[in-house]
């Protein structure tokens, strides 16, 4: 079956006729060869038979002339001897001659020639065994002289002779209608040899003819599945250039939304935190002056500067939401750990974080990515993990920082990386693979919760124009134990350890 990108393309599921033709014509020929074959084993089994019915009828014959000629020897070994004990073959002769003449008859059945020069035979025989029986008469009455006279007149000598002349005709017919039958069974054969080896000749053009069409087929396959191949080494080709052009994409993509979340915490920061600190400072100024006057409008001043109080805080939380001041301030270490206690008041959950000194030592591209990792993972702890307690670990490992946050959840679907709307899973690869690092997640420790790992380098890749994450370089960290472990409250106001 061939496959076609041409939409009128059929795939063809049956063999052409003409290879149905010839696949049938070859079936064909095969048959008449068994038949012809079957055909001369069934002449060379008759011929066999009339061999061996021929030499039956031969050995029968001969050995009638046989008991014959033991008749007439036992006959004058008794005349000279005077011994019973010559006269053996004689009645032999006599009991066993009529059964010898029913079975050449049963054998010669089928040939009336045969059968009447069997009867002349056993006429002959019965007439010589008769003459013996009377020569024996003779004797015994008469004497040796009257046998002598007997003899002398060469009658006996030539019944014996008529007898043996008689076989004699009888097995040259016999060996004649052999030969024949022989001859006849050799022309069978050679016509029969002649006709299998047509049919094998026709079969043999046959089979080169539909061998000539499977390696037709064949090369035509083989040219598709080329084809075919070549076309989807193209496409892995394009699917991999790609995929790889939509990783490029998506890091930039993070690359310039820190860039643009760092731009505006600052600008929060510098300039509406300026001008909300000096909103705050005419509305003081304002209602200490309104205060005696006017109270009224104090109090309705009061509540604004309440209100800008509450707009301060909100702009607290986004500026820490957009780029936390003490990623930039205080280091990795911190940020995380003031991450995971607000974490854990917010969420009431029990959020444990193990943060080694030397996490410190990351650079800014490697703080931000490891604390983006880590505040995605929890927030899908938060939304997805039913869990009850977490712990956030981040230490060195070789030449980078390895980051891991496991919860007693419900756990994570094996095929979470590849459906389509992970997007969070994916920003936090990409994340990890913009840095030269892995992220992995799967099943916590005997198939309990999640555990996402990730690790990044802390020498980032070179970076290319533009790569750069902007944001303010890391401040001089506080002084802190080469382990640090914070305990945080949970739902039910008790401490975990």
């Amino acid at each position: 079956m061939y496959f076609s990108a041409d939409p009128a393309f059929r795939p063809v599921r049956s063999l052409p006729w003409y290879q149905t033709l010839l696949c049938a014509v070859c079936v064909l020929i095969l048959v008449l060869n068994g038949v012809s074959l079957v055909g001369n084993l069934d002449g060379l089994k008759a011929a066999n038979a009339r061999q061996a019915q021929a030499d039956r009828e031969s050995s029968r014959l001969q050995y009638v002339n046989l008991l014959v000629t033991d008749a007439d020897s036992g006959l004058r070994g008794y005349f000279l001897s005077g011994s019973e004990t010559y006269l053996g073959p004689l009645r032999t002769a006599q009991r066993e001659l009529d059964g010898q003449f029913e079975t050449l008859k049963t054998l010669l059945a089928d040939d009336p020639s045969q059968l009447k020069n069997l009867a002349q035979l056993q006429t002959l025989v019965r007439r010589r065994i008769g003459l013996m029986g009377e020569a024996l008469e003779v004797y015994r009455h008469g004497g040796l002289q009257d046998i002598v006279a007997i003899a002398r007149s060469q009658e006996d000598q030539v019944r014996m002779d008529e007898i043996r002349l008689q076989v004699v005709v009888m097995t040259g017919e016999q060996n004649e209608a052999l030969a024949t039958g022989g001859a006849a069974f050799y022309d069978q054969y050679r016509r029969t040899a002649l006709i299998g080896i047509g049919i094998d000749a026709a079969a043999i053009v046959v089979l080169l003819l539909f061998y000539n069409l499977i390696w037709r087929g064949f090369s035509l396959r083989l040219s598709a599945e080329r084809a075919l191949q070549q076309s989807n080494d193209q496409l892995e080709t394009v699917v991999a250039e790609r995929t790889e052009q939509l990783s490029v994409l998506s890091r930039h993509l993070i690359r310039v939304s820190e860039e643009e979340k760092a731009r505006l915490a600052r600008e929060l920061h510098d300039e509406m935190g300026a001008n909300l600190t000096a909103i705050g400072m005419y509305l003081s100024s304002v209602g200490e002056q309104l205060k005696d006057s006017q109270p009224e409008q104090a109090a309705a001043l009061g509540c604004a500067r309440a209100t800008l109080l509450e707009t301060v805080q909100l702009k607290r939380r986004i500026v820490e939401d957009l780029r936390p001041s003490l990623l930039d301030n205080m280091g990795l270490a911190a940020a995380l750990q003031s991450y995971c206690e607000d974490f854990a008041r917010a969420t009431r959950l029990d959020c444990e974080a193990l943060v080694e000194l030397e996490a410190d030592s990351a650079g800014t591209m490697q703080a931000i990515a490891l604390f983006r990792i880590a505040q995605e993972s929890l927030n899908n702890v938060a939304k997805y993990a039913q869990a009850r307690h977490v712990v956030v670990h981040l230490a060195r490992e070789g030449a980078g920082l390895a980051l891991e946050v496991s919860d007693d959840g419900v756990g994570i679907p094996p095929d979470a990386m590849r459906r389509p709307k992970s997007h969070g899973l994916l920003g936090m690869r990409e994340r990890a693979l913009l840095l030269g690092g892995t992220l992995k997640v799967e099943r916590g420790v005997n198939g309990v919760g999640t555990c996402v790992q990730a690790w990044v380098p802390l020498e980032a890749p070179a970076a290319g124009p533009g790569d750069a994450v902007s944001g303010a370089p890391a401040q001089p960290v506080l002084a802190m134990s080469p382990l640090m472990r914070v305990q945080h409250p949970a739902a039910d106001g008790r401490t975990r350890s």
